[in-house]
């Protein structure tokens, strides 16, 4: 080498002793922090994909303790539940023995009225106090709000679930496709010279009855409603026919009439399954259930009742027996209520799931036909002096039906949603995290293999870069 301004060589070794140095101090940095990517310029595209990632798994992780706290909260409106069914299976035996009055003394029901009204008391108790870090779980709070509901056209409406997105206002518009039916049946002609025996019945009983000679439509159909409590049977006249009904409606439920008399008088009097029909000695006519979409979806019927179970909705609909049974369109709104929990990674309408928790208050459990529980109280018009049992069983039957499908809902919300989402979240989050570690974290056996060459190397290079800074000193052996 002759030229000395211009170390070549040393700015070669220069320039690749900072290479190596930064190849070595990138090595330790991530030793040092277990991260491959620690800022962009290391993996532009494997920044963004880890960033992804670490979002999925940030709102997996949350979705997982949202789920566990709507476990806590479902356990606590269950627990209280359970002990609402259990007071509901105590006023159960009270009626029972009340209606035992042959062998019941007047003092014996007035207590077995005090303990009612104590269980009463109880329920109502339960369902105001029952919460959750101050959110009351079973006093309504956590039902649906409902408006535009006819009452001439709803007798009943359970909101079990339904997505509000960010608050708004659900529409639901029930269409009628075939009303419901009662099962409907006639009797042709009055008695006549011999008496008539008949086994009348439906889906409820049945009995026999015995018509004597010269018995008229109007006596035969007022013998008929004597014993509907029996047979679930009613009778009203139309000239010469008996009309009978169920009184219920629905597939499930029927008339059944059999001619049990001989003799001539049968060839005059028979069953008939239409007025304009053929004349028969047996016969059983069933309803037909309520159809309907329910916002363009076919709704379930049974009975004058239709359920409806979509993504976003969940209710039942228990229609009157007036217009609501007839074709039309009803229309009405939920707006608000309800228990939301957040079971997505991300706040979407797919990871939301809701609940509604009716309220189980003596005023709500029971049904709008027969009467709420509140009724049995002393000096209500179904207390156990009242003279009303049948219709206080009738209530009680349905308060515990409510509890129970309550609880049911309740408990399948817990094991098919919560349970179930917790379990696919830790799987989902342990797929996440793997994703995400095999992106960004360092590879320590690699890494160490990068550092100890790097370090060589940066050995190296200093050797080489002192040897380039000394070999210009050759040029003074030329000066002699």
């Amino acid at each position: 080498m002759s030229r000395i301004n211009t170390n070549v060589s040393a700015l070669i070794s220069a320039r690749v002793l900072n290479s190596n140095t930064t190849d070595q101090n990138q090595s330790l940095q991530r030793l040092s922090t277990g991260l491959r990517i620690n800022r962009g310029s290391d993996d532009p595209a494997g920044l963004i994909a880890s960033e992804n990632l670490r979002k999925q798994i940030a709102g997996n992780s949350s979705a997982i303790k949202n789920a566990e706290r709507a476990i806590n909260i479902v356990g606590t409106a269950e627990g209280a539940l359970n002990e609402v069914s259990a007071m509901l299976l105590d006023l159960q035996g009270l009626l029972s023995e009340a209606a035992n009055s042959g062998g019941l003394s007047s003092e014996e029901v007035d207590a077995n009225q005090l303990q009612v009204d104590s269980i009463l008391n109880s329920i109502t108790r339960i369902s105001n106090t029952t919460e959750f870090q101050g959110i009351k779980l079973l006093n309504g709070g956590q039902a649906y709000t409902t408006s535009g509901v006819s009452d001439t056209v709803i007798a009943d409406l359970n909101v079990n679930a339904a997505k509000l997105i960010d608050g708004a206002t659900m529409t639901v518009a029930v269409n009628t496709v075939d009303s419901a039916e009662t099962g409907l049946m006639y009797l042709s002609g009055s008695v006549s010279t011999d008496q008539i025996s008949l086994q009348v019945g439906s889906n409820r009983g049945t009995t026999e009855l015995t018509f004597a000679a010269g018995t008229t439509v109007a006596n035969q159909a007022t013998a008929i409603n004597a014993v509907s409590e029996v047979t679930g049977v009613s009778a009203v006249t139309s000239g010469t026919l008996v009309i009978l009904r169920s009184k219920d409606f629905g597939t499930d439920a029927y008339v059944s009439v059999k001619i049990l008399g001989d003799g001539n008088q049968q060839t005059a009097y028979k069953v008939k399954t239409a007025v304009s029909g053929g004349s028969t000695d047996d016969a059983q006519i069933a309803g037909r259930d309520y159809s309907a979409t329910v916002n363009g979806t076919s709704a379930t019927g049974d009975g004058k009742k239709i359920s409806i179970r979509t993504e976003m909705l969940d209710a039942e609909i228990d229609l009157t027996n007036g217009a609501g049974l007839s074709t039309a369109t009803e229309t009405f709104y939920i707006t608000g209520g309800g228990a939301d929990f957040a079971l997505g990674a991300s706040v979407t309408a797919q990871g939301l799931e809701s609940i509604g928790i009716q309220n189980v208050a003596t005023t709500s459990l029971g049904n709008s036909t027969d009467g709420y529980l509140n009724t049995l109280k002393s000096g209500g018009t179904n207390s156990l002096s009242s003279g009303n049992l049948y219709t206080a069983q009738e209530i009680v039957d349905s308060a515990i039906k409510d509890v129970s499908t309550l609880r049911g809902r309740l408990g399948s919300f817990q094991k098919n949603t919560l349970e179930v989402t917790i379990n696919s979240l830790q799987v989902t989050g342990e797929n996440l995290s793997s994703a995400e570690s095999a992106i960004r974290d360092t590879d320590y056996a690699t890494e160490i293999s990068k550092l100890t060459r790097s370090q060589i190397l940066v050995q190296t290079a200093t050797n080489v870069l002192a040897q380039a800074n000394y070999a210009p000193q050759s040029v003074l052996s030329l000066l002699g």
